[in-house]
């Protein structure tokens, strides 16, 4: 991998990491069980690419990364269902 892709793949991770934050952070704390059953979608698209990017025949690395990438989407996915099965739960009548 030549240096200037690295420095340039670096560069939008971490510009990413920084508008994701500052993005969730300004989020009231009413929205944060919508947008994490919205994050869900997103993950699911992550699985997809992780799985590409891990058996796709590429480097090792990239496969090693592919399959982290498969492990934090998957616990995203979990996560975000739980809480919105929480929240459902909310809703309904009690007996």
């Amino acid at each position: 991998m030549d240096f200037n892709v690295l420095v340039q793949a670096l560069t939008i991770l971490t510009l990413a990491i920084f508008v994701g934050f500052e993005v969730i952070a300004k989020v009231p704390p009413t929205l944060h069980t919508p947008l994490m059953s919205g994050s869900n979608a997103i993950s699911g698209i992550t699985v997809v690419g992780a799985l590409l990017a891990a058996g796709g025949g590429h480097s090792q690395f990239a496969q090693i990364l592919g399959v982290v990438a498969i492990a934090l989407a998957m616990i995203n996915v979990m996560g975000g269902f739980v809480v919105t099965n929480r929240m459902l739960r909310m809703f309904k009548r009690k007996k």
